[in-house]
Protein backbone atom coordinates (compact mmCIF):
# COMPACT_ATOMS: atom_id res chain seq x y z
CA UNK A 1 0.00 0.00 0.00
CA UNK A 2 1.25 3.71 -1.05
CA UNK A 3 -0.05 6.84 0.25
CA UNK A 4 0.70 9.24 -2.69
CA UNK A 5 3.11 11.98 -1.46
CA UNK A 6 1.49 14.96 -3.20
CA UNK A 7 -2.35 13.58 -2.33
CA UNK A 8 -2.34 12.17 0.81
CA UNK A 9 -6.22 11.67 0.77
CA UNK A 10 -5.40 9.02 -2.00
CA UNK A 11 -3.55 5.36 -2.12
CA UNK A 12 -2.27 2.94 -3.73
CA UNK A 13 -3.44 -0.91 -2.68
CA UNK A 14 -1.66 -3.76 -4.67
CA UNK A 15 -3.77 -6.93 -4.16
CA UNK A 16 -2.69 -10.43 -4.46
CA UNK A 17 -4.93 -10.73 -7.32
CA UNK A 18 -7.56 -9.51 -9.85
CA UNK A 19 -10.37 -11.09 -8.01
CA UNK A 20 -9.59 -9.70 -4.52
CA UNK A 21 -8.88 -6.21 -6.53
CA UNK A 22 -13.00 -6.66 -7.63
CA UNK A 23 -13.95 -7.41 -4.42
CA UNK A 24 -12.81 -4.77 -2.72
CA UNK A 25 -14.20 -2.39 -5.34
CA UNK A 26 -17.51 -4.08 -5.20
CA UNK A 27 -17.72 -3.67 -1.59
CA UNK A 28 -15.68 -0.59 -0.77
CA UNK A 29 -16.83 1.66 -4.03
CA UNK A 30 -18.85 4.79 -3.07
CA UNK A 31 -18.64 3.75 1.55
CA UNK A 32 -18.60 6.15 3.54
CA UNK A 33 -16.02 6.11 6.32
CA UNK A 34 -15.31 9.17 8.61
CA UNK A 35 -17.63 11.78 6.83
CA UNK A 36 -16.09 11.10 3.54
CA UNK A 37 -17.31 9.03 0.71
CA UNK A 38 -14.56 6.52 -0.21
CA UNK A 39 -13.97 6.12 -4.07
CA UNK A 40 -12.44 2.63 -5.34
CA UNK A 41 -11.23 2.35 -8.64
CA UNK A 42 -8.77 0.48 -10.79
CA UNK A 43 -5.27 2.22 -11.40
CA UNK A 44 -3.17 2.26 -14.13
CA UNK A 45 -0.29 1.61 -12.07
CA UNK A 46 0.25 -2.46 -12.19
CA UNK A 47 2.58 -2.29 -8.73
CA UNK A 48 2.96 -0.52 -5.78
CA UNK A 49 6.92 0.55 -6.07
CA UNK A 50 7.92 -0.05 -3.05
CA UNK A 51 11.02 2.54 -1.77
CA UNK A 52 14.62 1.55 -2.47
CA UNK A 53 16.74 0.74 0.41
CA UNK A 54 17.89 4.15 1.96
CA UNK A 55 15.25 5.97 0.22
CA UNK A 56 12.84 8.02 2.81
CA UNK A 57 9.51 8.10 2.05
CA UNK A 58 7.84 9.28 5.50
CA UNK A 59 5.92 6.09 6.14
CA UNK A 60 3.96 6.30 3.76
CA UNK A 61 4.43 3.11 1.97
CA UNK A 62 3.92 -0.43 3.53
CA UNK A 63 3.90 -3.74 2.49
CA UNK A 64 1.50 -6.24 4.13
CA UNK A 65 2.10 -9.66 2.34
CA UNK A 66 3.52 -11.13 5.18
CA UNK A 67 1.55 -9.28 8.00
CA UNK A 68 0.01 -11.61 10.62
CA UNK A 69 -2.77 -9.43 9.73
CA UNK A 70 -3.16 -10.03 6.18
CA UNK A 71 -5.93 -13.13 6.61
CA UNK A 72 -6.64 -13.62 2.61
CA UNK A 73 -2.81 -14.80 1.06
CA UNK A 74 -3.78 -18.26 1.22
CA UNK A 75 -5.63 -18.80 -2.40
CA UNK A 76 -8.78 -20.74 -2.01
CA UNK A 77 -8.69 -20.50 2.16
CA UNK A 78 -12.19 -20.33 3.83
CA UNK A 79 -11.11 -16.94 4.60
CA UNK A 80 -12.42 -16.09 1.18
CA UNK A 81 -15.77 -17.09 1.24
CA UNK A 82 -16.32 -15.12 4.38
CA UNK A 83 -15.86 -11.51 2.42
CA UNK A 84 -18.40 -9.30 2.54
CA UNK A 85 -19.65 -5.76 2.31
CA UNK A 86 -19.60 -3.38 5.41
CA UNK A 87 -22.02 -3.75 7.71
CA UNK A 88 -24.01 -2.71 11.24
CA UNK A 89 -23.03 -6.29 12.48
CA UNK A 90 -19.24 -7.64 12.97
CA UNK A 91 -17.86 -10.87 13.35
CA UNK A 92 -15.75 -11.73 16.14
CA UNK A 93 -13.21 -14.10 17.06
CA UNK A 94 -10.09 -15.67 19.00
CA UNK A 95 -11.73 -14.40 21.93
CA UNK A 96 -9.89 -16.11 25.08
CA UNK A 97 -12.32 -17.88 27.62
CA UNK A 98 -11.49 -14.60 30.13
CA UNK A 99 -13.01 -12.03 28.43
CA UNK A 100 -16.56 -11.13 29.07
CA UNK A 101 -19.58 -10.27 26.90
CA UNK A 102 -19.71 -6.83 29.00
CA UNK A 103 -15.91 -6.03 28.59
CA UNK A 104 -16.32 -6.97 24.56
CA UNK A 105 -19.79 -4.27 24.98
CA UNK A 106 -17.29 -1.80 26.77
CA UNK A 107 -14.19 -1.99 24.25
CA UNK A 108 -17.19 -1.62 21.25
CA UNK A 109 -19.04 1.30 23.10
CA UNK A 110 -15.45 3.58 22.29
CA UNK A 111 -16.88 3.28 18.52
CA UNK A 112 -20.75 3.80 18.68
CA UNK A 113 -23.35 2.57 20.13
CA UNK A 114 -23.95 -1.19 20.48
CA UNK A 115 -27.25 -2.70 19.59
CA UNK A 116 -26.78 -6.28 19.83
CA UNK A 117 -24.20 -8.83 21.43
CA UNK A 118 -24.23 -12.50 21.17
CA UNK A 119 -21.62 -14.72 21.76
CA UNK A 120 -21.90 -17.94 19.56
CA UNK A 121 -23.49 -20.70 21.19
CA UNK A 122 -21.17 -23.67 20.40
CA UNK A 123 -17.49 -21.65 20.16
CA UNK A 124 -18.02 -18.80 22.77
CA UNK A 125 -14.50 -17.85 21.30
CA UNK A 126 -16.49 -16.37 18.42
CA UNK A 127 -19.28 -13.69 18.86
CA UNK A 128 -21.09 -11.46 16.94
CA UNK A 129 -21.88 -7.40 17.44
CA UNK A 130 -24.35 -4.95 16.21
CA UNK A 131 -23.59 -1.19 16.36
CA UNK A 132 -25.94 2.17 15.30
CA UNK A 133 -24.40 1.97 12.00
CA UNK A 134 -22.50 0.75 9.30
CA UNK A 135 -19.93 3.82 9.90
CA UNK A 136 -19.26 2.79 13.26
CA UNK A 137 -18.58 -0.63 12.27
CA UNK A 138 -16.24 0.50 9.91
CA UNK A 139 -14.36 2.86 12.26
CA UNK A 140 -14.58 -0.19 15.14
CA UNK A 141 -13.23 -2.57 12.58
CA UNK A 142 -10.44 -0.51 11.86
CA UNK A 143 -9.44 -0.15 15.30
CA UNK A 144 -10.02 -2.96 17.09
CA UNK A 145 -9.24 -5.51 14.65
CA UNK A 146 -5.53 -6.99 16.30
CA UNK A 147 -6.80 -6.04 19.55
CA UNK A 148 -4.76 -7.41 22.54
CA UNK A 149 -7.03 -9.20 24.59
CA UNK A 150 -4.77 -10.66 26.38
CA UNK A 151 -3.67 -14.45 26.76
CA UNK A 152 -1.65 -13.66 23.40
CA UNK A 153 -5.12 -13.42 21.38
CA UNK A 154 -5.50 -10.42 19.38
CA UNK A 155 -9.18 -10.02 18.56
CA UNK A 156 -9.86 -10.59 14.85
CA UNK A 157 -13.03 -8.81 13.34
CA UNK A 158 -14.67 -9.11 10.15
CA UNK A 159 -18.15 -7.56 7.99
CA UNK A 160 -20.44 -10.56 8.38
CA UNK A 161 -23.50 -11.43 6.46
CA UNK A 162 -25.09 -12.92 10.05
CA UNK A 163 -27.64 -10.90 11.85
CA UNK A 164 -28.52 -10.67 16.10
Amino acid sequence: MKILYNKKDNALIQFADASQAQTAMTHLDKVKAWGKQLKVVPSKNVIVQMPKEGQPDNGLTKDFSNSPLHRFKTPNSKNHHNIFPPSATLHLSNIPECVLDDDLKELFKSYGSVLAFKFFQKDRKMALVQLGSVDEAIDALVNLHNYDLGEKHHLRVSFTKSVI
